[in-house]
């Protein structure tokens, strides 16, 4: 049996230095890490906002928070603020963490549902820390103490992406990971078998490797162009297929939070560093011309423009086969979900752990690049439903992609998953689902998709008494919500910054 002694990682960016960072941390004594990128080459890097996964891989590359928040100019992000995307003129709050808390067998949210059954007239935000905290410009961490509200909380990070890869690309230099530069020429491959065996670089260097990771982002030069792993369209489902992307100065007081809004052919989203605002549109070129989208971000900005704006084309979609021969695509090379609900960098990190689980020796087991792509296939699946629902549930909106949007047909799953909670607020999720209860609650009542009723577990409650525990915990939220710090005192009591 011959193990992998050489892995060749094919592009730099966030998903190239992530790649390296946790391999070099995983699998540093054993194999050897090289990395091809040109300085030619720009990067998409766009992708500032981050979910609570992201604490999985800092932890596993090493990163020390304060010094993480510190040096990518980061924020914290308690979830994410949807405006006018039911209607105009409402917003709804995606928190990250737990609505309520736990009391016994019956789920909360159904106690919620059995609450306004017998007359309760209080939003599920309520019970929500996280969103409240969000409201009042302020932030906490978790506690561990599962009797304190603090419990219940979620939190992840915005961040300078520029900054984080070359952050990841200190720590993965310093384990021996080798940057060559220059751009791809030439691909060798074995005849017998397909694998990938070199690939050379246009100043005649050769990098040999055993196994190659393709983070050369939309041009998929390995996976696509060499292995020929097709790509799935979801255009049908997600329309929107350019962004226009530009930072602005920043504002006097950053929010735990990014914000998300409706715009004519598309949204826009607002994401606040410590030094700038990431702002970017989204939108279909079906719908719209790319100078108009230009303009409606420019007349929607919250400082100054710090650059010019830069402009991005891509098509939602997925390669089912990600790993192909001795080739796994991570990042956009393996598919793309656009960022309202920032997954981006979710799915690199996911990408990476399911590699680090199913690492193959140098044959390549085809058996193990099967479960590897049904894995991911299964998490894009899934956010793929999840950000469709966001499309699909709206009203009010007459401009013709909204009106698109709203009568195309969906997907089996996401159809019953829709039915069933309108039904009797049951939530249809599989194990593997990324986005969980809370999430889905969010988004569903936050678009309009109402439970009509609740389950029968719920009748074994005593209406009386549920009503209280639910007025108790709206009140334990409110009265700690002003206790703790605004969001900017908790920057600068983690990173020791001056006020």
């Amino acid at each position: 049996m011959t193990r992998v002694g050489r892995i060749v990682i094919l592009g730099g960016g966030t998903a190239g230095w992530m790649t390296a960072a946790a391999l070099s941390a995983t699998y540093n004594k054993s194999v050897s890490i090289s990395l091809l990128e040109s300085d030619a080459i720009g990067t998409v890097g766009v992708g500032e906002a981050t979910i609570p996964t992201i604490h999985w891989f800092n932890e596993l590359v090493g990163f020390d928070e304060a010094a993480f928040v510190r040096e990518t100019k980061a924020s914290f992000k308690l979830g994410i603020e949807f405006v006018d995307w039911t209607y105009p003129g409402h917003r709804y709050f995606h928190p990250f963490g737990r609505y309520g808390v736990d009391l016994g067998t019956v789920p909360f949210h159904q106690r919620w549902l059995r609450a306004q059954a017998d007359g309760l007239d209080r939003p599920l935000s309520a019970y929500s820390l996280a969103t409240q905290l969000a409201e009042a410009g302020r932030f906490a961490k978790p506690a561990s103490d599962p009797r304190s509200i603090l419990s219940t909380l979620g939190y992840a990070y915005h961040f300078d992406a520029g900054l984080y890869a070359r952050h990841l690309r200190s720590l993965a230099e310093t384990r021996g990971v080798t940057r060559v530069e220059g751009t791809l020429t030439h691909v060798d491959r074995n005849p017998a078998t397909g694998f990938v065996t070199a690939i050379t670089t246009e100043r005649g260097e050769t990098l040999e490797g055993d196994l190659f990771v393709d983070c050369s982002g939309f041009r998929a030069l390995l996976i696509g162009e060499t292995m020929g792993a097709p790509f799935e369209d979801w255009s049908r489902w997600l329309p929107c297929d350019r962004a226009i992307a530009v930072p602005c100065t920043g504002i006097a007081e950053t929010t735990p939070f990014t914000r998300s809004t409706r715009r004519e052919a598309g949204w826009q989203w607002r994401i606040p560093l410590q030094h700038r605002t990431g702002n970017g549109y989204v939108y279909s070129s079906s719908f719209l011309t790319d100078d108009a989208a230009a303009a409606t971000l420019l007349a929607n900005l919250d400082g100054a423009p710090l650059a010019d704006p830069r402009m991005l084309r891509f098509t939602a979609g997925f390669r089912r086969q990600a790993w192909l021969g001795n080739v796994v695509a991570i990042g956009l090379s393996s598919g793309f979900l656009e960022p309202l609900e920032s997954t981006s960098i979710h799915l690199i990190q996911s990408g990476i752990a399911k590699l680090i689980t199913l690492f193959p020796d140098a044959d390549c087991d085809p058996a193990l690049a099967r479960q590897y792509n049904a894995l991911l296939g299964r998490d894009m699946d899934g956010i793929r439903d999840f950000l469709i629902l966001h499309y699909h549930a709206t009203q009010g909106h007459n401009a013709p992609m909204w009106q698109h949007t709203r009568a195309m047909s969906l997907p089996e799953r996401l159809l019953d998953k829709m039915e069933q909670y309108r039904r009797t607020g049951r939530l249809m999720l599989e194990p593997e689902e990324l986005f969980r209860e809370a999430s889905w609650l969010a988004v569903l009542n936050g678009q309009g998709v109402a439970a009509q009723g609740y389950v029968p577990l719920a009748d074994t409650l005593d209406g009386a008494t549920n009503r209280k525990q639910l007025e108790q915990i709206e009140t334990i939220i409110s009265r700690a919500v002003p206790t703790l710090p605004f969001h900017d005192a908790a920057i600068r009591a983690l990173t020791g910054a001056a006020a």
